[in-house]
């Protein structure tokens, strides 16, 4: 279970950071989570990209995050085909020319940037998009024979598709977040209508340098607990069957993301909810984004031992040999240890057959049988065994209970996390918590069965080999 820590002195505490939020989200309907992501994305240094049709207020998000940041300087540009490097990186420098030097001037343009919005981004050439690898990842700008340090703290980008191709590829890889943005619903189109265009949000308590490098400094800190590292590598396995190639890079590029998202919420561990970030940040589009989702919800909070198929074959394979058992039958034997026969037919013909001068084929038909009977011993190693799997099944619903709760705790006081995510994957352990208690009464059922088994009224001492089924473990 992800029980929430807090480090001793948080770099910034999470009711200021919910106010910042709260102000960059007012009067952006249905904008929440792009908010939301595009803050933590820059919080930790990293780039988003938008994809969504035009007049979905990706210019406007963009413009907002800069707000965030206090004294940072906005660079803004759409690029086209026809888009020159001048555009995005500075003119030429007249007097560096003069002096056989090709050097631009950057104050002012995307390399002097601290925040930046380039719209229409994979429109620009071949050339423009290398230029940018660099910046976007390493912070530099090939600036003549010099490297130029940018103060960039992320770039947010914005397209309606993203084409394929060698140089497109790489680009996409630099942002670390892809997010699908749409059309505002029908249920809120109505809200849009009544507030208008949006007003740019001023007078907001943002964040200095300071702050930052403080809650840099503070998810350097933070721990990744083995559970949860081990369900990112189940991640990593789906998306591969899905043939979806995450970048080992992004993998590291991920965990630093969550470990911002845990220090900006005061704790000094990653927790399992966090991965709800993943969708965004390992699939390529929204279907994609979906699936990841849906796999998410339903695998947060239920380990593997936990899951209600392989304990159900569990189950059903007690309930099975329950129902051999039952149904097994014995010869009858008299008093005397002789086997009964079908009446006194019977007994003529076998004995006109042992009779038989020949030596012919020794057979009788026996009509009569009867339900087997058990020693102590066959069925207290039944019940011990079936009683081992209900304690299972006892310790696995509490843990599925405190899992519920747990999830409940984080999204009260959760910055980060989606509440449409929060909602199904809390459904899920409900889900899984009924399945559970399901198959505790099937077990309990099967052990009433296996008491109740016809007994021997001398125990012969035979243990039964155990029940074959499938390793549980804790």
């Amino acid at each position: 279970m992800s029980t929430p820590t807090h480090p001793s002195s948080p770099a910034v505490s999470r009711a200021r950071l919910a106010r910042l939020l709260a102000a960059l989200e007012s009067d952006l309907v249905e904008r929440r989570t792009v908010v939301r992501l595009a803050v933590l994305a820059a919080l930790a240094r990293e780039h988003t990209l938008l994809i969504g049709p035009p007049g979905t207020a990706k210019s406007e998000l963009a413009r907002r995050l800069h707000f965030a940041f206090r004294d940072a300087r906005y660079f803004e540009r759409l690029l086209t085909r026809f888009t020159v490097p001048e555009e995005l990186f500075g003119p030429l420098s007249i007097r560096a020319l003069e002096e056989d030097r090709y050097e631009r001037l950057t104050a002012g343009f995307l390399p002097d940037a601290s925040i930046a919005f380039v719209d229409e981004v994979f429109k620009a050439n071949s050339a423009i998009l290398n230029a940018l690898l660099t910046l976007l990842n390493e912070r530099l700008f090939d600036n003549g024979a010099g490297r130029q340090r940018c103060p960039l703290i992320s770039l947010i980008g914005a397209t309606n598709a993203v084409p394929e191709g060698e140089v497109a590829e790489a680009f996409f890889d630099r942002f670390l977040l892809r997010i699908p943005v749409v059309p505002v619903s029908d249920a809120g189109f109505r809200t849009l209508l009544e507030r208008g265009a949006a007003q740019e949000t001023a007078g907001l308590e943002a964040l200095d340098d300071a702050e930052c490098t403080a809650i840099g400094a503070a998810a350097a800190a933070v721990a990744l607990p083995a559970p949860v590292a081990a369900v990112i590598a189940e991640l990593r396995a789906f998306l591969a069957g899905q043939s979806v190639y995450v970048s080992d890079r992004r993998w590291v590029k991920i965990v630093s993301l969550l470990k911002v998202a845990a220090a900006t919420e005061g704790r000094d561990r990653v927790s399992l909810w966090d991965l709800a970030l993943l969708p965004a940040c390992t699939a390529p589009d929204a279907p994609g984004q979906a699936r990841v989702g849906e796999w998410l919800a339903a695998r947060l909070g239920v380990r593997e031992a936990v899951s209600p198929p392989r304990l159900t074959r569990v189950v059903e394979a007690f309930e099975a040999q329950l129902e051999i058992e039952r149904n097994a039958n014995d010869l009858d034997y008299d008093e005397s240890g002789r086997l009964r026969f079908a009446g006194a037919a019977a007994a003529q013909a076998l004995a006109g057959e042992i009779g038989d001068a020949k030596g012919g084929a020794l057979a009788a038909r026996m009509t009569y049988t009867r339900r087997r009977r058990y020693g102590a011993c066959h069925i207290a190693a039944r019940l011990a065994q079936i009683d081992d799997l209900l304690a299972r099944l006892a310790r696995y619903v509490d843990e599925v209970c405190a899992q519920r709760a747990d999830l409940d705790a984080h999204a009260r006081d959760a910055l980060w996390l989606e509440p449409a995510f929060a909602q199904r994957a809390q459904e899920n352990l409900a889900h899984t918590a009924e399945l559970l208690a399901g198959l505790q009464r099937r077990a309990r059922q099967a052990r009433a069965g296996f008491a109740a088994l016809p007994r021997l009224p001398q125990d012969p001492g035979q243990v039964p080999e155990p029940v074959e089924h499938e390793t549980l473990v804790e």
